[in-house]
């Protein structure tokens, strides 16, 4: 954890914070926090800054914050996600957090089992918290919005143009003739679209390419979600800094 990130509820009236969950667990055992000492915080959606403990014990931290005057800017990045097995989508959260995605849209697609929908790792209470840990890894506030669509024809003819009007919309395929290098990112957000493990159908591409998407390749391998997600956002974070 390498920022305590704080929310509203954290803070008394008075204005201090205080804290008596995982955190406040962190501060005492891994931090060894004593009061005096400064740690590295920001508050959810806004800003960085400083808080100085004033107070430790076997139940509560209490902080004393000090923050930036303005956030962090939010990443440019959003993906648009055939929705992976469960299991993979549990591991995946806070990595994407960590990673810098501003939007998450989960969409179904002909190759994602119906099922995968049911499952808990799609309940917010339940992601939240792993994109916040994922958060304090990276030191960064922004959460990213989660959007769940499971009809993927409704949701491109109905949705995608004005969730995402002014973005450059790009789509993952190892039939892609184009690399990532090839694309002018100076400015404006991108849409990274990634399919399933079984990738997207033709009728499926033709769809997004109607909506403006350019088909890329990181080469012929066939990768897992997961791996696929974590090796496109880091490419792509080189070319957006």
């Amino acid at each position: 954890m390498n920022l305590i990130l704080l929310q509203p509820g954290d803070f008394r009236d008075d204005g201090l914070a205080v804290l008596s969950d995982g955190r406040a667990r962190h501060i005492r055992k891994v931090l060894k926090a004593e009061p005096g000492r400064s740690l590295r915080i920001g508050l959810l959606n806004g800003p960085l800054g400083t808080g100085t403990v004033l107070a430790v014990d076997k139940r509560e931290v209490c902080l004393q914050c000090v923050v930036e005057e303005k956030a962090p800017p939010k990443p440019r990045v959003d993906l648009l996600l055939a929705m992976p097995r469960p299991k993979v989508m549990k591991r995946l959260w806070a990595q994407l957090a960590a990673l810098g995605v501003g939007r998450i849209v989960l969409v179904n697609a002909e190759k994602v089992e119906r099922f995968y929908f049911d499952s808990h790792v799609l309940d917010p209470a339940f992601y939240n918290e792993r994109l916040v840990e994922g958060l304090q890894q990276a030191r960064c506030t922004h959460l990213p919005e989660v959007l769940v669509r499971q009809r993927f024809k409704p949701f491109v003819e109905d949705e995608l143009d004005g969730l995402f009007a002014d973005s450059m919309k790009l789509l993952a395929d190892p039939v892609g003739g184009k690399r990532l290098g090839a694309f002018d990112f100076s400015h404006g957000r991108v849409l990274l679209a990634v399919g399933p493990e079984g990738g997207w159908t033709p009728y499926e591409i033709g769809m997004l390419g109607e909506r403006g998407f350019e088909v890329f390749s990181m080469g012929s391998r066939i990768l897992r979600t997961d791996t696929a997600c974590i090796g496109l956002l880091s490419t792509l974070s080189e070319y957006l800094d």
